[in-house]
């Protein structure tokens, strides 16, 4: 059996994975690099039950214990610690806060930490890049192969996939798999998926050593009035994610040339100011946005690609791709494998709850 992954993002180096560890034939192909989008750009924050109640629930804890084994199971250094977080708000005030009794007395006087969201018993950290480049390694030290190029079709022998084109070339597949992040709305033009839209988001990256020892959640309102919630991310090899808003505005066609916008980034940082002196402007090592795929119902699409056989999607993972991408892989490699999930129902997940997108709706500036 040959599966060829349409993406060299989390979900599909973890699905490549997943794959090549039974032995199964695997061919992944990334028109950029790997983890070249969101998967390299993102917060990397984990939890086992932030999503309790909702049907990403069992996904998400099956996710966050994969996690913790694939650190011990595979041989590269991407950052995994545990971590706990606080939640709060950015005041517009000043005067003494009592942050320094919660071990947090980096934060600026108008930081008000309200609660302890976690402990190191639920919450974690990875470097996304890290963890994706290294979990792709993985699936190649397993047999998997990576073909730098842009997918443009797929080959069918009557109902089934026969395989994908790429640089007009056929590479033979007995199954594919499309998880392209929001990009993946390119394959309703050769198969029946759902609609998925691209949220974007802009974030700073700083080096800021040991300065930022604790993962935030805080409410703020800016200086233009518009409010929302900066997510502080804090990262073993001793950088910091910050990120605060997002807005849907069309994909480029090429993921590569997404870049962040001098207004958005200028606004970020001047919120961080306000937060602690360790976000000083010479510490900013990267200025970056990403699209994060999101669907109607804010539910992931993972599984068969009807009317398509041998066709499977996964992607609109929202902002907890990396999260739940072990989880994914490891469920999507067992349904192509044999038929079925063995660790986690993906049914609250089947594409073919949703209507299949128009492909002259697609928007692509």
């Amino acid at each position: 059996m040959h599966v060829v992954i349409c993406g060299a993002g989390v979900i599909g180096a973890c699905t490549a994975y997943f794959l090549a560890r039974r032995g199964i034939s695997v061919t992944v192909v990334e028109r950029c690099e790997v983890a070249s989008s969101a998967s390299g750009k993102a917060g990397g924050f984990l939890a086992a039950d932030w999503c309790a109640g909702s049907p990403v629930d069992a996904l998400a804890r099956r996710s966050f214990a994969l996690h913790a084994s694939l650190n011990d199971e595979i041989d590269t250094d991407w950052g995994y610690q545990r971590v706990p977080a606080y939640g709060g708000f950015l005041s517009s005030g000043s005067g003494k806060r009592p942050n320094g009794a919660l071990g947090l007395p980096w934060l600026s006087d108008g930081v008000i930490i309200v609660s302890q969201l976690s402990t190191t018993e639920t919450t974690a950290m990875v470097n996304p890049r890290s963890f994706t480049l290294g979990v792709m390694r993985a699936a190649q030290q397993h047999g998997a192969t990576l073909n730098h190029g842009e997918v443009t079709g797929v080959v069918r022998r009557g109902d089934a996939i026969a395989g994908v084109k790429v640089h007009g070339e056929t590479i033979p597949a007995d199954a594919i798999v499309i998880a392209l992040g929001p990009w993946s709305l390119r394959a309703a033009q050769w198969l029946r998926v759902p609609a998925v839209f691209g949220m974007r988001s802009p974030s700073l990256v700083y080096d800021t050593a040991k300065d930022v020892p604790a993962t935030l959640f805080l409410d703020y309102r800016d200086n233009g009035g518009d409010g929302g919630t900066i997510e502080v991310f804090p990262r073993a090899d001793g950088t910091t994610h910050v990120t605060a808003f997002s807005n849907q505005t069309p994909l480029p066609m090429d993921p590569a040339a997404v870049k962040p916008q001098p207004d958005e980034i200028a606004r970020l940082q001047a919120i961080c100011e306000r937060l602690s002196p360790a976000f000083r402007q010479e510490r900013i090592i990267a200025r970056q946005a990403c699209f994060r795929p999101v669907t109607q119902d804010g539910l992931p699409l993972i599984g068969k690609v009807p009317g398509s056989e041998g066709a499977y999607v996964a992607t609109g993972h929202s902002v907890w791709g990396i999260l739940n991408a072990p989880a994914t892989g490891e469920a999507l490699a067992e349904l192509i494998a044999g038929g079925t999930t063995e660790t986690t129902d993906l049914t609250p997940f089947n594409p073919a709850r949703l209507r299949p997108l128009d492909p002259a709706s697609i928007r692509i500036a």
